[in-house]
């Protein structure tokens, strides 16, 4: 691989080419106080051929501080609007955030340049267009650990940091960071165009995403049903995935929903410590609109949304019948995830009843749902056999024993291997998440231009599955003061 500078970076900038009214063109707006690197992304370089080292220059800051462009760059904001909580809000828009380019690699793979908190722009409504150093090392860390858990997400490149004062509940610094995502394309860019009436925009805004990200409709009669099956096997999978590692979003408005299936907008997010179906990681969410256990349906009343903004090019039946496969897909899809985390090769009709008896065991102990799945890995289905390290961690053992009887008939009936079954399990039961207290930890150490935190869970997350030596302090439950910690969508 030819690795670039800065200034060799390739643009080939076909949003800025779409008509005026999908965006407003300007340029960030640079930051009162010296802008420095906080951490850089070797990997998500890579994926733009950005020579890693090209991080230690001190015009990287400016350049993705906001304060310095280079060639190709051509900024604009993005114009779309969305459900929020359930409620239509006419215009939204990307109100501290600047697509910067599209950059593109060696392989002529196109990356947005997304510069968040770079300032007003025309969108930004009541906000002042920046974000804070406790967001972005929040956005920056998840993207790492969603990338080493293998689920679709957008990527990070860098946090800039600043002493620029910015306001939220207190005084806090100023921070950007640079998201990347082939589109940044969401279901709300759609829906705007529906709603305003302009129908011929909503078309060239369905052309374009085929045309760049589903190439193979593009000759397709039914080109756009078929683009809106695909969104929603998409997302079907991505919620599963969420699902099967108890990952909530947060804030599941349809402005932050991916036309291409990746997690987006990483705000008041939250791995949960013990499993609670009902977990509502933003604690803005009075209701519990998105709590973990409903984001399998908002995923289809989004989708179903996004069907509504395509009337005018699909006929209304034709989307019906594509929204009423997402629940039997995202159930298919999640039992498969689930299996694997038993550890289940073969697929039966009792094992949605085992799944869900297992949850319902967590529930009832408040039992940690990341170390619980890792320690089942270790479960030994020999005769006599007590799983006591495992037994311990639920506070009804009779019934865990009668649901562990269970299960080892199940694993002794396809003749599963504790060995080999061990190791497939440990490939897809993580040792190690993205823990909210563990994020408040670099967090605060971050305040104080301490940034050895942020490398070190970096590094960590990057391979969730395997044991690292020196690091068993990250996969313990939090402690007491880390425990339901406050997320707003602030964070």
């Amino acid at each position: 691989m030819t690795l670039r500078t800065l200034e060799a970076l390739t643009f080939d900038n076909t949003y800025a080419r779409l008509p005026e009214a999908f965006y407003a063109k300007l340029n960030p707006t640079p930051f009162q106080a010296s802008p420095y690197l906080v951490h850089a992304n070797p990997e998500a370089a890579a994926l733009i051929s950005l020579d890693p080292e090209e991080a230690a220059r001190p015009d990287f800051a400016q350049v993705f501080g906001g304060s310095l462009l280079v060639p190709g760059m051509e900024p604009l904001a993005m114009l779309y609007s969305g459900h929020q909580f359930g409620v239509y809000v006419p215009q939204l828009g990307d109100g501290r955030a600047i697509l910067l380019g599209e950059a593109t690699n060696e392989r002529g793979e196109r990356w947005d340049l997304h510069l968040k908190g770079g300032g007003l722009t025309p969108f930004s409504r009541d906000g002042d267009g920046r974000a804070v150093l406790r967001s972005t090392i929040r956005e920056y860390l998840c993207c790492a650990a969603m990338t080493g858990l293998g689920i679709p997400t957008t990527q990070a490149l860098c946090i800039v940091g600043s002493d620029h004062k910015v306001y939220r509940e207190q005084v806090e610094t100023g921070a950007t960071l640079v998201r990347m995502a082939p589109s940044h394309v969401r279901f709300g860019t759609f829906e705007i165009f529906y709603y305003r009436k302009q129908h011929e925009h909503l078309r060239v805004l369905a052309d374009y995403v085929i045309a760049q990200h589903y190439p193979h409709l593009t000759a397709v009669p039914t080109k756009y049903a078929r683009f809106f099956t695909e969104v929603v096997e998409r997302t079907a999978t991505l919620i599963a995935q969420w699902q099967a590692v108890g990952w909530s979003h947060g804030v599941m408005n349809t402005d932050n929903m991916s036309v291409l299936g990746l997690t987006l907008d990483y705000g008041p997010y939250g791995f949960m410590d013990d499993y609670d179906a009902g977990f509502i990681c933003n604690h803005s969410d009075h209701n519990g609109r998105y709590a973990y256990n409903q984001q399998p349906y908002i995923g289809l009343w989004n989708l179903s949304c996004l069907a509504q903004a395509l009337l005018p090019l699909v006929e209304k039946e034709a989307l019906k019948a594509v929204l009423e496969t997402y629940q039997p897909f995202y159930e298919q899809t999640y039992l498969t995830h689930m299996r694997a985390k038993l550890g289940l090769r073969e697929g039966r009709t009792e094992d949605d009843s085992l799944i869900q008896d297992f949850l319902g065991l967590l529930q009832e102990s408040h039992a940690d749902y990341t170390r619980v799945f890792r320690e089942l890995s270790a479960f030994s289905s020999a005769e006599g056999a007590t799983n006591e390290k495992l037994r311990e961690l639920f506070l009804n053992r009779d019934r865990f024993d009668e649901w562990a009887a269970r299960y080892r008939d199940r694993l002794r009936s396809e003749q599963s291997r504790d060995g080999e079954r061990q190791a497939r399990m440990d490939r897809v039961n993580p040792k190690y998440v993205l823990r909210n207290y563990l994020a408040q930890v670099a967090i605060e150490k971050a305040q104080h231009k301490d940034f050895s935190e942020i490398e070190r869970m970096y590094t960590l997350l990057q391979h969730p599955y395997s044991d690292q030596p020196g690091m068993e302090a990250y996969a313990a439950p939090p402690p007491n003061w880390g425990k339901h910690l406050a997320v707003s969508c602030s964070s």
